[in-house]
């Protein structure tokens, strides 16, 4: 979350189609700005500096209307363990991988209920 934090590459701004603004966010799940920053420095969702004005903003598919999806954040946690940093998070996590048990990329099979699968994805490919 610091202003230091390498810009993403287009190539990331094209693999994730959304993108939610910390306002947006904070608009949308009807919570303060400080509550959402809180959610980001807790490592509930994930942030990124993205566009030529860096603005820090979380891919749109990490929430619903109740908030953090519950799942990711562990995720986050493995994938984090095993090296990664947040823009490999989130491209790990919107990269389609067809030997998942629903079609898509890990997020929509953590959509999808299918968290264990995906952690255990996650394993392999960080350790």
């Amino acid at each position: 979350m610091s202003d230091s934090a390498p810009d993403t590459t287009p190539d990331l701004t094209s693999l994730v189609p959304d993108w939610l603004t910390v306002p947006d966010l904070a608009e949308r799940l009807g919570l303060r700005l400080s509550d959402v920053r809180t959610l980001i420095e807790d490592r509930e969702l994930l942030a990124l500096r993205i566009g030529e004005r860096r603005v820090l903003a979380v891919p749109a598919g990490f929430v619903d209307d109740d908030g953090p999806l519950p799942a990711l954040r562990g995720t986050f946690t493995v994938l984090a363990d095993g090296g990664m940093n947040d823009e490999e998070v989130v491209r790990w996590l919107h990269t389609p991988d067809d030997t998942l048990p629903v079609a898509g990329t890990p997020l929509d099979a953590i959509r999808a209920g299918f968290k264990t699968e995906v952690r255990k994805r996650a394993m392999e490919e960080a350790f």
